[in-house]
């Protein structure tokens, strides 16, 4: 680029030969015309010329046709095209809108600016419009321009309504002290950009009133251990070298920190400010320009406050900070941005074996979504030794399942335990032996081992949530988060407006019984209808100026209770539907049963068990997953309907009712399989039936937890193969083509649209392309459900964190290269902890206890085994278990039409036999409950008790044995709050030393200050020296009301210009100017 205001005869040949090439011969014009060339041309950048002069586009930038430097200026295009067009100001947040516009032979000059630059001396909306007014040759000799002239449509009435409310919102936001920049709207219809930079002195100010703490310049370095722990810790930091991200300056910030206090521009001299252009990064800029933009309020059209309402009116598609350049293209040995850095680093599926640069990602997308991928990572890591010990249990049960007393016994051909058919009529009499592979089977997950290994997941979730707590408390002292304070937020758009609405009919009824009571009052005396609409926005502008309505006004529950009615009817809708789902799925598993049962085929008779089980898994699933879509929409509309009043309790509500409908949906079939399944039956003779034809299904022989661990496993990665990972990347893929599709149909033609084009897509306009930020719910949604498969029902499921492992492995990189890739970027949100979600987890953790004490005492056999081994059994040991587990019935005593044919083998078949404890045919109580069967049930309710109260007692002890501050943590608070005081107090002592200098230098001290105690005293002595005018201070000693001023005292220049500051005065010497840029 060449960045002379002159024009060359050969760059002017270059850009005419350019121009004819595509059938535009603007060579003479542009001589003629510069303004009309410049309209044309957007990429001339623009030179103000004066603060009260029209700032008219000048030509300084040209296109270098050198071809051998384009790799060079795309360089420099890249780092520019985040910045305004002056390439000097940041582009710190951006507003889209969409316009729709006609063609005019004539316009104005404002309507064809390049940009609109404010800095707040030059206003934005509709003085563009009255000095541009004229049009035609008036305004400026346009007459020759072509007819690309753009308007308004007069008649789009609301399109002309947005424009006056971002006309006033943006002169808001102007006034606010924000910098605007706009583009030309050349296109007949499409989206225009506002680009927004928040200078210096905004940035101080809204740093001190946000309290966002910034670091001082005293650091210290953090304590290293000595000795023996020392040397083992050397070691370790180089066993995980290979492991450590590729990120800069990581070693010096892990043994260096900086004092960080609350931002105050009266101490400025004390931060650590090397430039102003990255003292505050790019999330802290963004962060502080979304507040403003929060906050600002506008009232045309009964408009609420903040960009957030107007983004739910249309005025505004979009606003979000930008990227920093692209996350790809970095060439060796060139310099990386932290986009650049977190893509190699962290969002690439080869970095999988490799830490997350945590503090990078806090520092590139805030405190909030920084802490979530922090605890994700606590997670993961966890889950390794939960799979090892699941992988032992696993791998016990394979070993010692051919010495399984049981499974022998089942196996043995030799045991003629003949059962009682599965259906009626249909089915034939079974020997127990061909049931041999499903006990097995259930033996790898129903050993001793699992019984410890649930005492070790119980203990593991008590580990987590104390790990993370004390991973918190280290960020957050990282992070300068401690002591945070929570941020007072504004009311909600949705709340405000229905409040107000509340306020409005409350008066107008107000004034109907006024006028109804005094009828000689006109309405016209009471302001009539243009007097309550001026009441109503001046109470508008009240509330969305101070965030607190007038009167101080709330919505009562009356004005929530249809919200409230409709939010527990819908609850109890869905889990009506999701209990029917259930109930279909077990009809389908029964019919379905029933039918292969009589099929002649020899083969679908052998496999109707497998084959049932499978579909109906599958067919789970996919219920699952429709129903998770659906229940994710019906909460965000139920909490809608509850006004929620803050954005934090609008997420808090959403995520208690995503969580409850997604819980109930994922978990109501394993509740049945393990907790309803078989035990409700019936028994031979009396079975329980559906619909009067069809037996309710049973447990297989060898129980249902294999069953209920087919069901746990097929749910759990189904539901993480295809939601959480093909849906994650397949969906926003769509949805770009949709949105590249809807506007390729919805732009005209292109020789209709073709603007002045530059020189390729700006920040603005890629970043615009990426999908929106939705939030962090869903992410962590998923994560808590896995937590639930993990912790809930690892009893019957041992591999269960072995697949949470591997599947969060790449979860991480896949919610990696979203974030980084795929997403606009966010804005910075701080947040100390992550909320309501620790709240859940706590709860699970505490349930996972009392599922798995059931699923081991009435779902697994490992009650029975005990029991039999040590009541029942005459040797001590195992053998005769099966036949201890089997009850008697006789065939005789079928219901008519329901026994299969009596003969077998030419062997008359007179009892067969069914798993339960029940008392035989031949005696006086036949078939009912026996004495074994009541020993242990109480058995079983004695171990729910006891392990219960074992693991919680355990998990207390762990939680008591780990802290929640780690050690070095508190010794650090200690040492920061003692060096911060020891700062401050000597700067103070260094002002009071700089005031009694001034004081004994100052000949006429003493009778100044003897006037002043007699005229002022209550005044500070310091204040009453008439020294200090010197310095910016007015002398109050010359009496009330008046001010002195006298010769300012050669002084060190770094004291002037601190006490300069601490005064809140500005020195106006230029020694103290100097001094001032040297202390800052």
């Amino acid at each position: 680029m060449s960045e002379s205001s002159s024009i060359h005869s050969d760059r002017f040949y270059s850009l005419a030969k350019e121009f004819s090439e595509m059938g535009l011969d603007l060579a003479h014009r542009r001589l003629e015309d510069p303004t009309c060339y410049l309209e044309q041309h957007p990429e001339m950048s623009v030179m103000e010329q004066s603060a009260g002069d029209r700032k008219l586009p000048m030509a300084n930038n040209f296109i270098d046709p050198d071809r051998e430097r384009d790799q060079e200026h795309d360089r420099d295009r890249e780092a520019k095209r985040l910045y305004f067009a002056d390439d000097k100001r940041k582009v710190d947040f951006v507003l889209v809108y969409t316009y729709r516009r006609r063609a005019s032979s004539r316009g104005s000059l404002g309507q064809h600016r390049l940009s609109i630059i404010s800095n707040g001396s030059f206003p934005v909306g509709a003085k563009d419009v009255e000095e541009g007014g004229g049009g035609g040759e008036g305004a400026g000799g346009k007459a020759d321009c072509e007819e690309a002239i753009v308007d308004v449509d007069p008649d789009d009435p609301a399109e002309g309504e947005k424009r006056m409310v971002r006309e006033e919102f943006e002169a808001n936001l102007v006034e606010a002290g924000l910098e605007i920049e706009r583009d030309k709207e050349h296109k007949l219809h499409g989206h225009a950009f506002v680009r927004l930079h928040a200078p210096w002195a905004v940035l101080t100010r809204e740093a001190e009133f946000l309290k966002i703490k910034m670091p001082t310049k005293k650091s210290y370095d953090l304590k290293e251990e000595k000795g023996f722990a020392g040397t083992l810790s050397a070691v370790w930091r180089k066993m995980n070298q290979p492991f450590q991200p590729n990120v800069p300056h990581l070693q010096d910030q892990s043994r260096t920190k900086f004092l960080s206090h609350c931002f105050f521009r009266e101490k400025m001299h004390l931060y650590n400010i090397k430039s102003k252009d990255t003292f505050f990064d790019n999330a802290t800029r963004s962060r502080i320009v979304h507040e403003i933009l929060r906050r600002t309020a506008c009232t045309r059209s009964s408009q609420s406050m903040g960009i957030t309402t107007l983004i739910a009116k249309g005025v505004y598609e979009a606003a979000f900070p930008l990227h920093d350049g692209d996350c790809k293209g970095s060439a060796k040995g060139e310099e990386r941005n932290d986009r650049q850095i977190l893509h190699d680093e962290w969002a690439r599926y080869g970095a999988f074996y490799k830490y997350q640069p945590v503090d990078y990602i806090r520092k590139y997308f805030g405190e909030k979504i920084g802490l979530y991928f922090a605890w994700l990572g606590v997670y993961t890591q966890l889950l390794i030794p939960a799979s090892i010990v699941g992988i032992t249990v696993f791998f016990y049960g394979c070993a010692t399942v051919d010495t399984n007393v049981p499974s022998m016994e089942m196996c043995d051909n030799r045991q003629n335990f003949t059962m009682c058919p599965l259906c009626d009529g249909a089915c034939e009499y079974w020997h127990l032996s061909t049931a041999c592979g499903t006990a097995r089977a259930s033996y790898l997950f129903d050993n001793p081992a699992t019984v410890f290994f649930s005492i070790f997941m119980s203990l593991w979730v008590v580990t987590f949530l104390e790990q993370w707590k004390r991973r918190q408390i280290s960020l957050n002292h990282c992070w300068d988060l401690t002591g945070m304070e929570e941020e007072e937020e504004h009311p909600r758009p949705k709340y405000e407006t229905i409040l107000l609405q509340k306020r409005q009919r409350q008066r107008k009824k107000k004034m109907k019984k006024k006028n109804k009571n005094e009828p000689n009052r006109s309405v016209e005396e009471c302001g009539g209808e243009a007097g309550l609409d001026t009441k109503w926005r001046r109470g508008l502008l009240f509330a969305t100026a101070t965030g607190v309505t007038p009167g101080d006004e709330k919505l009562t529950w009356k004005d929530r209770f249809p919200g409230y009615f409709i939010n527990i009817s819908s609850i109890l809708l869905m889990f009506g539907v999701t209990f029917s789902a259930v109930f279909g799925v077990i009809i389908y598993r029964i019919t379905v049963s029933a039918l292969m049962a009589m099929s002649p085929d020899p083969g679908t008779k052998s496999n109707v068990r497998v084959t049932v089980t499978a579909t109906a898994v599958m067919i789970n699933l996919v219920v699952i997953l429709i129903l998770d879509e659906i229940y994710g929409a019906v909460a965000v509309w139920l909490t809608e309907l509850e006004i929620p009043k803050t954005e934090t309790n609008f997420e808090e509500q959403l995520i208690l009712k995503a969580f409850l409908l997604k819980f109930m949906n994922a978990y109501a079939p394993i509740f049945y399989v393990a907790f309803f399944k078989g035990r409700f039956a019936g028994r031979p003779g009396d079975y329980v039936y559906v619909f009067n034809d069809y037996r309710m299904e049973e447990c297989a022989p060898g129980g249902c937890l294999i069953e209920l661990c087919i069901q746990l496993s097929i749910i759990m990665l189904g539901k993480q193969l295809i939601q959480n990972n093909i849906f994650e990347i397949g969906i926003p893929k769509l949805k770009k083509l949709y949105r590249t599709l809807r506007d390729k149909d919805r732009a005209p033609d292109a020789s209709e649209n073709e603007g002045p084009q530059s020189k390729g897509p700006q920040q603005w306009n890629l970043d615009y392309d990426l999908e929106p930020f939705e939030g962090l719910t869903p992410e962590y949604m998923e994560m808590i459900i896995q937590f639930g498969f993990v912790s809930l029902f690892v009893a019957s499921f041992p591999l269960a964190p072995l697949f949470a492992l591997l599947n969060n492995v790449i979860e991480i990189r896949l919610d990696a290269k979203k974030f980084v890739a795929e997403l606009r970027r966010p804005v910075a949100m701080r947040a100390k902890d992550i909320g309501i979600w620790f709240n859940i987890l706590s709860g699970m953790g505490k349930f996972s206890v009392i599922i798995n004490a059931f699923v081991i005492s009435f779902t697994s056999d490992f009650i029975p085994r005990l029991m039999y081994q040590y009541t029942y059994s005459d040797t001590g040991t195992m053998h005769g278990f099966i036949d201890h587990t089997l009850s008697y019935f006789n065939v005789s005593n079928f219901r008519p039409g329901s026994s299969p044919d009596s003969t077998q083998n030419d062997r008359e078949i007179t009892v067969c036999r069914y798993k339960d404890y029940r008392e035989p045919p031949w005696s006086t109580d036949a078939y009912q409950f026996s004495k074994q069967y009541w020993s242990i049930l109480a058995a079983r309710l004695a171990f729910v008790i006891l392990f219960q109260n074992l693991v919680m007692f355990l998990g207390l002890l762990v939680a008591w044995v780990i802290p929640d501050v780690p050690k070095d943590i508190s010794e650090q608070l200690k040492k920061e709050k003692t060096l911060l005081v020891d700062v401050f107090m000597r700067e103070e002592k260094e002002k009071l030393q700089l005031i009694q200098s001034l004081f004994s230098m100052d000949p006429s001290a003493q009778a100044h200050a003897h006037m002043a105690k007699t005229q002022l005293p209550h005044l500070p002595a310091a204040l009453q020296h008439p020294s200090l005018a010197g310095l910016g201070v007015p002398s109050l000693a010359a009496g009330a009301g008046t001010t002195t001023t006298t010769t300012a005292l050669p002084m060190p220049r770094g004291r002037a210009a601190s006490f300069s500051q601490f005064t809140r005065q500005a020195s106006t010497s230029p020694q103290n100017e100097a001094a001032k840029h040297t202390a800052v």
